[in-house]
Formats: C-alpha cells, sequence, structure tokens
C-alpha cells in the first residue's frame, strides 16, 4: 500500500528520547519510515549531550540538527522555515518525562506523538488535553495494538452489531520478563520499576494501559467502575508487577483484566475475548494475523488479513500492508498509527479535512483515559476491602 501527502513532501519528524541502548526509540523510528511518509530530521536523544550527539551521528543527522535538550530543539526548530523544521515529535522517553516535553512541544507550536502511558497522574492528562483543544495541534498516543488489522475488524463486527449486544469483555496480557529482579542489571526493567520515573503504576501502567485500551476500543464500551488488586511478587520491588480486575461497562456488560509481567515463559500473550448475544470474536498477538468468530449454532469462522474484500472490512484492508500469508506484525501496527496521523495532520496542514480512516489513531482523549483507568485500579487496589470503585470523570 503506497499512499502520498497531499502537502507533496514528507513530513519532518523530531525525537526526544530514544538514543543508545533504548528499545521503543527504534521501534517507533522504523515504524515511523515504514510508509516513506516521515523523515527523522533531528533529535534529543539523551539527557546526556555528548550522548545525544553520539545517538545522532548513528542515525546519521548533521550534527547542527543533534541538540542537548528539547527546550534547545523546540528553540531552534521554531525559527526555521517551514518545510525545513520539524512538523511533530515523537517522545519516547521514560515516563515522567512525557508530560513536560509533550506541554512544551505544543506551546511551541509542534505537533505530538507520545508513548504511553501519556502522563503520569490524569491531572497532567487533562492539561495537555485543554492545551490540545486549544492550539488544535494533532496529538497521538502510540496504544500500538489498536493498529492491527484484525483488531479493527474485530471493532467493526462489532459496532456493525454482528454480535449482538455484548455481555462479557476478558483481556489478558501475560509476560514473564520481569519474574526475577532484572532491574538490577537491564536498564530497560530498572526505569519502569522505579516509581520517580515509571509513575505510581508498575506492571498496570505498563501493559495494562494497553489491555484496557484494547478492551474499550474493539468493545466500543467504556469501563465505569472497577474492583481490582495490585501486588508485587517480586521481593523488595516497589511498583506492581501483577494486576487482576474485575470490570463493569456502561452498557451492563462485566470484564476481567489480567496483566502480569511475573508469569514466568510467556512472552507478550496479550489476547483478548469479547462475547455478545449471538456470538463472540477471540484475538491473540502472537497469531495477530487471524480472529476467530464464533456464532451460536454455527462452526468457528476464521477470519484472516490480507484476503479479498468481501468478508473483510474497508478499515481492517485499510490498515492491511501486504497479502494474505504474510505475517503483518508490532512493527507495521506502530506504523499504522504513524501512517494514519501523518495522513491526517498532512490534509490538516493542507486546510482539508482528513479522511475518515486517517483519524483513525489513538488520540489525546484515548491518552487521558488511559490515566484515568490507570489511578482508578490504584485507587480500587488501595480498598483493603476490595470495593467497586468508579471510574474518574
Amino acid at each position: 500500500m503506497e499512499e502520498k501527502l497531499r502537502m507533496g513532501r514528507k513530513l519532518k519528524m523530531g525525537m526526544v528520547g530514544g538514543g543508545i541502548g533504548a528499545f521503543i526509540g527504534g521501534v517507533h523510528r522504523k515504524a515511523a519510515a515504514l510508509d516513506g511518509l516521515i523523515d527523522l530530521a533531528c533529535g534529543a536523544f539523551d539527557v546526556d549531550p555528548e550522548k545525544s550527539l553520539e545517538a545522532g551521528k548513528l542515525l546519521f543527522l548533521p550534527e547542527d540538527r543533534v541538540y542537548g535538550n528539547y527546550e534547545e530543539m523546540f528553540a531552534n526548530e521554531k525559527s526555521l522555515p517551514e518545510g525545513e523544521r520539524m512538523d511533530f515529535v515523537s517522545i519516547v522517553t521514560p515516563n515522567h518525562v512525557h508530560f513536560p516535553v509533550a506541554k512544551a512541544a505544543l506551546e511551541n507550536g509542534f505537533h505530538v506523538v507520545c508513548e504511553k502511558p501519556m502522563t503520569l497522574t490524569a491531572k497532567e492528562a487533562e492539561e495537555l488535553s485543554s492545551l490540545v483543544e486549544k492550539t488544535g495541534l494533532s496529538f497521538a498516543v502510540t496504544f500500538t495494538y489498536t493498529g492491527y488489522p484484525m483488531v479493527k475488524q474485530a471493532r467493526h463486527m462489532i459496532s456493525n452489531g454482528d454480535l449482538g449486544k455484548i455481555r462479557k469483555v476478558i483481556v489478558e496480557y501475560p509476560q514473564g520478563w520481569l519474574s526475577t529482579r532484572l532491574e538490577t542489571e537491564n536498564q530497560q526493567a530498572s526505569w519502569r520499576v522505579d516509581p520517580k520515573k515509571a509513575g505510581p503504576a508498575g506492571a498496570m501502567g505498563d501493559i495494562g494501559s494497553h489491555s484496557l485500551n484494547l478492551a474499550e476500543y474493539i468493545s466500543g464500551l467504556r469501563v465505569t467502575e472497577i474492583c481490582a488488586d495490585l501486588s508485587s511478587m517480586v521481593e523488595g520491588r516497589a511498583l506492581d508487577d501483577d494486576t487482576s480486575a474485575l470490570l463493569r461497562f456502561d452498557n451492563g456488560a462485566r470484564g476481567l483484566l489480567h496483566a502480569s509481567q511475573i508469569c514466568a515463559g510467556e512472552e507478550n500473550a496479550l489476547r483478548i475475548f469479547i462475547y455478545g448475544e449471538k456470538g463472540g470474536i477471540e484475538w491473540h498477538q502472537h497469531e495477530p494475523n487471524t480472529l476467530l468468530v464464533k456464532f451460536l449454532g454455527k462452526p468457528v469462522q476464521v477470519y484472516r488479513t490480507g484476503v479479498d474484500r468481501g468478508y473483510v472490512s474497508d478499515i481492517a484492508m485499510h490498515n492491511t500492508r501486504v497479502p494474505g500469508g504474510h505475517p503483518e506484525g508490532y512493527i507495521e501496527a506502530f506504523a499504522n498509527i504513524y501512517r494514519n496521523f501523518s495522513l491526517s495532520l498532512g490534509s490538516l496542514i493542507q486546510g482539508e479535512k482528513p479522511a475518515p480512516e486517517t483519524i483513525d489513531y489513538p488520540d489525546v482523549q484515548e491518552g487521558l483515559r488511559g490515566m484515568k483507568l490507570i489511578e482508578t485500579v490504584i485507587a480500587s487496589a488501595k480498598d483493603d476491602e476490595r470495593k467497586w470503585t468508579s471510574v474518574l470523570k
């Protein structure tokens, strides 16, 4: 699939974070580059200016476009002419830096793509939401799993009423990589279990936020109440590494959330099951090209990515990149967010209304929603009687 920006040039991306030794920065750069719509133009890749410069050299950026900090980057890029300066910034830092960088970017007139969770608190997220509304700038949050074609197919079928009224939503995200005190030797683990850098939630913020976002995205419902249990199973760990929660949705449906990083032997076994009055769907991230559809009194149907439009929705096809039989994976799901964001932004820069399929990416409101859900889980878990806790309005 090849699509071009109506503005006649590629968008220019700046990056904050993602330097040498970082994991997610490289994922973002690959995803942003996949469709040929975006060029990496500049960056402040590390809090150490020398390390930032070293990272910039490895990425073949000119030295005058590699910065020692994001404040310097925003000030200099703002002074450059349109078409040369960055159009948007990608924020791929540890969680505690998301808010100040995003706030500064919006205040300086730059569009934003931000890693999740968007902020450390719902209050910070509210401030970003207000800034986006005030400035009219575009803001995407990389809730990656919404980018998969079969996830979009499931969402389409449920919104179309194929399953009838939804009754049950079960989402599981077991990992095993933090089953030991890996934080003593691993950079990616160390900041994720540090409350100063990760915020008040560990596994809940890292993968639980993805899980709840996916449950709401596919079902089209909103969680209204949560009864949660957070645990730190590895001795001495400051943040939770295991989350379990009961969910109540706004249509009366019930749900279950399981998000854990101490399930020894698991990789990224995200899976979701949604059941309505007429049938259900089942999707596994380990087998992302497949969506299982189950109707009462009928054999299980297997929907596959990349097949004829006869039974796959237009929105799923829009986010499909290769013919059937070829895996559509994590990078491609990430890239769908970047592509839709860039096509939408390109239309806005041209003063045109974006096509509906291009605004299908998680925005600042989804980021705010994520923070409210995280804080509700934490509040529920702190209640020794495990009472139901209403999601923040």
